[in-house]
């Protein structure tokens, strides 16, 4: 009986060793358990990742090119813009603008090019949409404003003026558009007269009931940041006068 007892407690230790690792491939339960915690933080950090990754921002231009030009021609010269844009403000709050050469940049359906030449300004509407820019030509036929507005077809990364050529540029809504906006106005104070002025009027970067969405937007500071970087070394900012908007004349 004593060796049947010996017998089997010799064979349950031989099934026990084989069941365990080597004793140099064991591992403490502590460092299990911490390994088994590890994964699961990481895990974790995966998910937080693919869930939390932040959307691409809209291009500044989706916002206008996902309509038709004449939805946009109506929208630009409708009663609601007169009401926040106060054209006749902003023009006054310009001073006397008879016999200067103006650049309307981002001229669209030619809003300002026509209050301005209105106002005695020669006017180059510089776009970069032939449709506007054929809307306009109509305007100066019919309008009569022949010998007062002349258009101009512009690329999407240059003003295409001469050195000198205008004695102001005028910019409105149109700033936020603008990709590699140093260069472009490096190219800009170039084009203007010795004493000559860069207007630009745009969105205050805050939730409004008009205008391109917050993204889209660039803020005063930032403008002024890099207007200064462009060159321009003297810089008013006016914040007072429209209800939406801001502007700044620089020089």
């Amino acid at each position: 009986m004593n060796a049947i007892r010996l017998f089997t407690g010799i064979l349950l230790l031989i099934i026990i060793g084989a069941c365990e690792p080597p004793p140099g491939e064991r591992k403490p339960q502590k460092e299990e358990k911490e390994e088994k915690k590890k994964d699961k933080i990481e895990q974790k950090e995966v998910y937080r990742e693919e869930v939390l990754e932040p959307e691409p921002k809209a291009d500044n231009n989706t916002h206008t090119h996902d309509r038709p030009v004449s939805e946009l021609i109506e929208r630009y010269e409708s009663e609601e813009r007169d009401n926040y844009q106060k054209p006749q403000k902003l023009l006054g709050y310009l001073g006397d603008l008879k016999g200067k050469k103006i650049m309307d940049l981002g001229a669209g359906s030619g809003y300002f090019s026509v209050k301005l030449a209105d106002r005695g300004a020669q006017v180059i509407a510089a776009d970069v949409n032939k449709e506007f820019q054929n809307h306009i030509r109509k305007r100066i036929k019919n309008e009569g404003y022949e010998g007062k507005i002349k258009t101009r077809l512009i690329p999407y990364d240059s003003p295409a003026l001469a050195d000198g050529e205008v004695d102001m540029v005028l910019l409105v809504n149109t700033y936020h558009h603008i990709k590699d906006r140093v260069d472009y106005f490096e190219q800009v104070r170039k084009g203007l007269t010795a004493d000559g002025e860069l207007v630009v009027v745009d969105f205050f970067k805050v939730k409004l009931p008009v205008g391109p969405t917050i993204d889209q937007k660039v803020s005063m500071d930032e403008v002024i940041q890099e207007l200064k970087k462009a060159g321009f070394s003297d810089l008013e900012a006016e914040v007072g006068l429209l209800s939406y908007q801001y502007i700044i004349r620089a020089q």
